[in-house]
């Protein structure tokens, strides 16, 4: 995705339907809203349906949260950035990700809207049953579920903190810094948005040492 200018102010316009236009857009707090009462319904089920212990709830909740950042690497790598080779397929990359690297301070388009969620995390709940399933272990969905959207939830927070505000404790800097260098520098590195962790072992790390803050900079590209 290249664009001629990075524009730090306003938004792309996406659909000239002025109602589909509106479901582009959302604020952290109502995916917040929708997601904790899913997460705890089938936390709840875990134990009085699934009859899973608190042991195997916490494992497989914590799995799901770890293999989020995997799912979290994989997407934004290789579907968000995606080379396409048709105009169709350019829009789609364009309204999937495209229109965040071109606006990045777009704060209505931090967080992927309402109905494009619930569709994606209804077929990706799917998929983890069926899978499961064939290794009988489909009750452990309940519990692995939850954690692999309290993940997303926390990725989405972080991806708008990273545009919004500094870094709140000095070793979240590093985190800062990597994903402010994938938009303003090199988009093929620095995929990671919750943790570095893939893009270290991936090799797509932003060598920080060698890369000098403009502090000055920095500060233009908070939210006021």
């Amino acid at each position: 995705m290249k664009f001629d200018k990075i524009h730090n102010k306003g938004q792309a316009q996406l659909f000239k339907n002025q109602y589909l236009e509106y479901l582009t857009k959302t604020h952290p707090l109502v995916i917040w809203g929708m997601y904790i009462p899913v997460i705890l319904c089938l936390l709840y089920f875990s134990a009085a349906h699934a009859a899973l212990s608190g042991v195997q709830i916490t494992l497989a909740f914590f799995s799901g949260m770890f293999f989020w950042t995997l799912f979290e690497y994989i997407m934004h790598r290789f579907v968000f950035h995606m080379i396409a080779s048709s105009d169709r397929a350019r829009k789609i990359v364009y309204v999937l990700h495209g229109n965040h690297h071109e606006y990045p301070r777009d704060k209505e388009r931090l967080f992927m809207p309402p109905v494009p969620s619930i569709i994606l995390a209804s077929i990706i709940f799917t998929a983890m049953y069926f899978v499961a399933g064939l290794w009988g272990a489909s009750h452990y969905i309940y519990s692995f579920f939850p954690g692999f959207m309290l993940g997303y939830l926390i990725y989405g927070t972080m991806h708008y903190a990273i545009h919004a505000w500094n870094p709140p404790y000095k070793w979240m800097k590093p985190l800062w810094r990597n994903h402010h260098l994938h938009h303003y520098k090199n988009e093929e590195q620095g995929f990671g948005v919750s943790t570095t962790l893939w893009d270290r072992v991936f090799k797509t790390m932003f060598d920080l040492s060698k890369e000098k803050e403009d502090k000055e900079k920095v500060k233009e590209l908070m939210f006021k």
